[in-house]
């Protein structure tokens, strides 16, 4: 809800509103999901005027109380699935890539991590025929990992028909699949509706999910609304900044935090959040994998799914379903080629 009079709320005056809307609080949810001190700090303001502002916008907003399960039913039919383009791995998560939902991918070098994070920006813009959600797509790149040219790859390596209804959904008139021009074409305005920003440290990413809060609220109501935010990685930054047990406190506060952030874009937008993790080996391990995810209990927690990549033979994948609230764990197998994921 953009553009809402921010002065009907209790304490709110017109210079009070400006500072609001100047630190991204342009709607009543917005504010009615902020804490006292996040608003306190961000908007300007005392923390009791704070709270008194955030319990007016919950009135407003009419969130805070409890509803029926019949209600959350009925939100929950609004949720999006995108699909990876690989069915058995959609039927492993249960349709796909839920909206509003945080969805952790972890694997060691090599796995295929990144290569997930572009094939989703790929599909996110396909019709929902085809699994797609008609939207576009915000990438933050901590490791320097987005391609422009790997797009390119993804979106040739679809098939004839899924081109062809993408062609007409993006606006390319009578596009012809089988021809070169029509495909570049398609190529460019793929790559216009991915919102890319490169995190320099874990301060900066953290700043970039703000950005990509106002992002999604531009696009909202646009023939393109966001409907995937993609972190790759969300921990490297982290890992690297917050050495040894004296600062690990400090990191998981801030990662939790982020997170939080992350998860609020998913509820408020409808958009699927989907994360990469680096992970570690556990020397404790004598049986089974040793290999686990860092980020400790505190990514445990807020990961909505947990997806644990491994590699095989060749280009084979291992697609494992470690962890999620209403299905079954389970493994599928992908191919990742040049064409982008292709199943087994």
């Amino acid at each position: 809800m953009p553009d809402v009079d921010l002065e009907e709320l209790s304490g709110v005056g017109p210079a009070t509103a400006e500072k609001l809307r100047d630190a991204g609080y342009d709607s009543f949810q917005s504010i009615a999901v902020a804490s006292p001190g996040e608003l306190s700090n961000t908007g300007d303001v005392g923390e009791s005027s704070a709270s008194d502002i955030i319990q007016s916008a919950r009135e407003q907003a009419d969130i805070g109380g409890f509803e029926s399960g019949t209600s959350v039913l009925e939100r929950r039919e609004q949720i999006g699935k995108l699909t990876w383009g690989v069915p058995e791995v959609d039927e492993l998560l249960g349709g796909g890539v839920e909206t509003q939902s945080i969805t952790e991918v972890y694997g060691e070098f090599g796995a295929g991590k990144s290569q997930v994070t572009h094939q989703l920006s790929v599909t996110v813009q396909l019709p929902k025929e085809h699994g797609g959600l008609e939207g576009s797509a915000v990438f933050v790149d901590s490791e320097d990992t987005f391609r422009p040219e790997r797009i390119d790859d993804m979106v040739r390596g679809l098939d004839e028909e899924v081109l062809a209804d993408t062609m007409e959904l993006h606006g390319i008139e009578e596009g012809d699949p089988t021809d070169e021009a029509d495909l570049d074409e398609l190529v460019q305005r793929v790559l216009d509706k991915i919102h890319v920003a490169k995190a320099f440290n874990s301060n900066h990413q953290i700043l970039l999910a703000e950005k990509a809060k106002e992002v999604a609220q531009e696009n909202e109501d646009t023939d393109w609304p966001v409907r995937l935010l993609c972190v790759d990685s969300l921990t490297a930054h982290f890992r690297a900044e917050y050495v040894g047990r004296g600062e690990l406190a400090d990191r998981q506060q801030k990662l939790n935090k982020h997170l939080h952030d992350l998860l609020r874009i998913g509820d408020l937008h409808n958009t699927a959040v989907v994360i990469t993790n680096q992970v570690q080996s556990n020397p404790d391990s004598f049986f089974g994998d040793p290999t686990k995810p860092i980020g400790g209990n505190i990514l445990g927690h807020t990961s909505t799914f947990r997806i644990y990549l491994r590699k095989s033979k060749g280009d084979k994948r291992i697609v494992r379903l470690v962890d999620a609230p209403n299905l079954a764990d389970g493994e599928a197998i992908m191919r990742v080629q040049d064409g982008g994921l292709k199943p087994e």
